[in-house]
């Protein structure tokens, strides 16, 4: 009988199922990280070279404070 109530206790315990809850949420913030970065990327990286060749621009049509 002993061995009975030792799986009957196995059975009801839920430590592992809050460690299994954790693991898919953390998989699920991981993905949505990753799409969000994927979606995001492309356009980020086109507003920033857009702003590095109008910086350029300005820098080349100012003259140099050094009085070249």
């Amino acid at each position: 009988m002993q061995m009975f109530e030792r799986i009957t206790t196995f059975m009801k315990d839920q430590d592992g199922a809050v460690t299994v809850d954790w693991v898919v949420l953390t998989a699920a913030i991981v993905g949505l990280a990753i799409s969000a970065y994927t979606i995001l990327g492309g356009q980020t990286m086109d507003l920033v070279e857009t702003a590095s060749t109008s910086i350029d621009a300005r820098q080349d049509a100012t003259p140099s404070a050094a009085g070249d």
